[in-house]
């Protein structure tokens, strides 16, 4: 009787290992849906395989995502600073092509340094992020110096748009009037790269044709219409970049991820700011 009782208790011994391993499994399973239906971002230097490709130990923060974008943001603004002081004794002395080579070089040296990113994934991006916040710096402070030129008080105009822009989807998203939801995401994407595609096409008419794009860059009522609508699809994907960002804290994603969400809502603001001098250079027109 004695070994009956302790075989059976044995097999039901056995039998609950195996259930708590199959419940296990299942959690580990959900777990990893949950994490790729959720990190799905708008913003291209996302993709929705972006999870799987990262690793780390430590757990992602959200003090530390706001770190990394302080610095990033810190590098951008320090070296646009220096461009806009250079790009102007450029001027002074009536020397453009400086001007214009710290415009188009910072502009693709900051597209082929983001295309890396995207490829390479790194586990410490910390280094090619920098050397992106450079080449941002060195295009916003020479355009802006530019456009400065032109419409006087106009970047002090596009830089209290861009902080109340971010700031106001920040409320929007903290308030969750607007939820960065995946068909939200999906949709805001779709955009976005709509965008992206009818800006490759207008610097390549520049280059290689005397053509433009119509209206994209014109100064009547539609062209506003155009850029007042690219700057809305700006800031929507901040919503997508927050969602990102909080979604990796909750999932413990790996520590590295922090500079991916810094890096994504840098790329927002500078193209929000971009918009903004776009947008207040044509209402001045």
């Amino acid at each position: 009787m004695d070994g009956l009782l302790n075989n059976l208790q044995s097999t039901i011994k056995n039998r609950l290992k195996i259930t708590n391993n199959i419940v296990r499994l299942t959690k580990d399973f959900v777990l990893a849906l949950l994490i790729k239906m959720r990190y799905t971002t708008s913003n291209p230097v996302m993709t929705q395989n972006f999870w799987s490709n990262i690793q780390g130990q430590n757990t992602m923060t959200l003090q530390g995502t706001i770190g990394k974008l302080a610095y990033l943001l810190g590098v951008v603004t320090v070296v646009a600073l220096c461009a806009a002081y250079v790009a102007l004794d450029a001027l002074e002395a009536g020397n453009a092509g400086i001007i214009s080579g710290m415009t188009w070089g910072g502009l693709f040296g900051g597209i082929v340094v983001a295309v890396i990113l995207m490829i390479m994934r790194p586990d410490n991006p910390a280094i090619l992020m920098t050397i992106y916040a450079v080449m941002q710096g060195l295009f916003v402070g020479s355009l802006s110096l530019v456009f400065e030129t032109f419409y006087s008080g106009i970047i002090i105009q596009a830089a209290f748009g861009t902080l109340f822009i971010t700031g106001s989807m920040l409320f929007i998203y903290s308030s969750r009037v607007i939820r960065p939801t995946p068909t939200f995401n999906k949709v805001i994407g779709s955009m976005v790269f709509a965008i992206m595609m009818l800006y490759l096409v207008s610097i390549m008419f520049y280059f290689f044709t005397p053509f433009q794009v119509p209206y994209l860059h014109s100064s009547g009522p539609i062209g506003i219409g155009i850029t007042g609508f690219i700057l809305c699809i700006a800031a929507l994907s901040l919503i997508s970049d927050f969602g990102f960002i909080e979604s990796g804290v909750k999932m413990n994603a790996p520590k590295n991820a922090e500079w991916w969400g810094a890096f994504g809502v840098l790329v927002t603001i500078i193209w929000i700011y971009i918009e903004m001098v776009r947008l207040l250079s044509k209402l001045r027109d």
